[in-house]
């Protein structure tokens, strides 16, 4: 890894923010739904809807924010981000102690934070390439991959604890605030950027919404890189679920089993990022980013065969830890990969279609593998979608191709 100072001040307070919202974020981790269970009494509907439709609707709100963020100074984009989530979240709290709170609120405020995370991911792509040099971008991705790890193993736990004395709403104040400390470290970075050139018509045309879609469709080391993620992202969380339903109801695990199941494994996420650029450095970006693309999707298979007590425990330990420590790697080297290959007046709505596509699949894929538990029961709805992930490293770039030429930024051609 690099050194602290390498990337800078400006990356060092972008870095921070990044941190501190992810904590925020880790620490609220089931928040929404243990507040609609013991404050508002709600079903198993009514909370499957919470984690599927509110992030379906979100990804279908942000769609026109691809085009809006391109044309915008990405700093102030990132602020109005973190003060939308924040002013999203703080009315949960304040609801609740008027007694006010209604599950149709906290619905609407997962749809507005769901689409307000996507802006942000699209506008700190942009801005994070407009502020490093490409050979520091990995560096940069690697230490993000490194903190989202982290904040993984710590928050659940600390978050857990915090619940048992204070209720899940006081973890919804905590993350609203991490948003709020956020904007404020995005704000101190200073240094005001330039505004990026208009197009000549003022008011946004309705195919520019669909740019970031059809320039990924265009190349195709982008395009394969793009539906590897989407169905690779959207089989894992599909699993989640049933695997849940699995080892509480047909197994009987305990629930700090459970919890252990998947936060000790992180660890690897942890190593893994922190060696995603040494490898990079000896190996070649293509090799690494196809070895570990390849590599992660061996290990969920083998989650159909889990049994109970100590050995089934270990079993999932060990399949997460590979998955987690793949994931670690891959992810860091494929973020860096789809900023080289997207020109600067595209990233915005490259990553916005990205961050779209890959929560509206996983939605979809959850609703689907929810089914087929239901029909075949959860573990061989996992033993298929494992067996589908085998397949997608072949939908992985197939080899190192050059980089596109960088166009001049030309808003009247968007």
């Amino acid at each position: 890894m690099a050194s602290g100072h390498r990337l800078g001040r400006r990356f060092g307070w972008l870095w921070a923010a990044y941190g501190t919202s992810a904590l925020g974020t880790w620490l609220a981790f089931g928040a929404f739904p243990l507040i609609a269970v013991r404050v508002l009494h709600a079903g198993p509907a009514e909370v499957a809807a919470l984690a599927s439709v509110g992030a379906a609707v979100g990804a279908a709100v942000a769609v026109p924010l691809g085009p809006w963020v391109e044309f915008r100074r990405k700093r102030h984009v990132l602020i109005a981000m973190d003060l939308v989530r924040f002013g999203a979240l703080v009315t949960i709290p304040a609801a609740y102690a008027l007694g006010a709170l209604t599950f149709l609120q906290l619905l609407l405020v997962s749809v507005v934070v769901a689409a307000a995370d996507i802006g942000f991911r699209s506008a700190s792509g942009a801005f994070l390439k407009a502020l490093l040099p490409a050979e520091d971008l990995l560096a940069a991705n690697a230490r993000f991959e490194s903190t989202a790890w982290t904040t993984t193993i710590i928050g659940p736990p600390l978050g857990g604890a915090v619940i048992g004395v204070l209720g899940p709403v006081a973890t919804v104040v905590a993350d609203a605030v991490s948003y709020l400390l956020s904007a404020l470290g995005i704000r101190a970075m200073g240094e005001e950027e330039p505004r990026p050139e208009r197009p000549e018509a003022a008011r946004m045309r309705a195919g520019d919404l669909f740019g970031g879609w059809r320039y990924i469709l265009a190349d195709a080391a982008l395009r394969r890189l793009f539906f590897n993620t989407a169905l690779f992202n959207g089989l894992v969380m599909a699993t989640q679920p049933l695997l849940a339903v699995l080892m509480f109801d047909r197994l009987g695990f305990p629930a700090w089993q459970y919890g252990l199941a998947f936060a000790a494994p992180s660890i690897g996420g942890l190593l893994g990022s922190r060696l995603a650029r040494p490898l990079v450095t000896r190996f070649g970006q293509h090799r690494v980013l196809v070895a570990a693309g390849a590599l992660r999707a061996l290990w969920p298979v083998a989650l159909a065969f889990i049994g109970s007590g100590s050995g089934g425990l270990l079993l999932v330990m060990g399949v997460e830890l590979g998955l987690i420590f793949c994931c670690g790697v891959f992810n860091p080297v494929s973020a860096t990969y789809r900023l080289a290959r997207t020109a600067s007046d595209r990233v915005a709505r490259t990553l916005t279609a990205w961050a779209v596509t890959t929560k509206a699949s996983t939605a979809l894929l959850t609703a689907a593998w929810g089914v087929l538990g239901s029909l075949f029961g959860p573990r061989t709805a996992i033993g298929l979608a494992g067996v589908l992930l085998l397949a997608t490293p072949l939908l992985l770039p197939r080899r190192a191709a050059a980089l596109p030429i960088e166009r001049e930024p030309a808003a009247s051609r968007v």
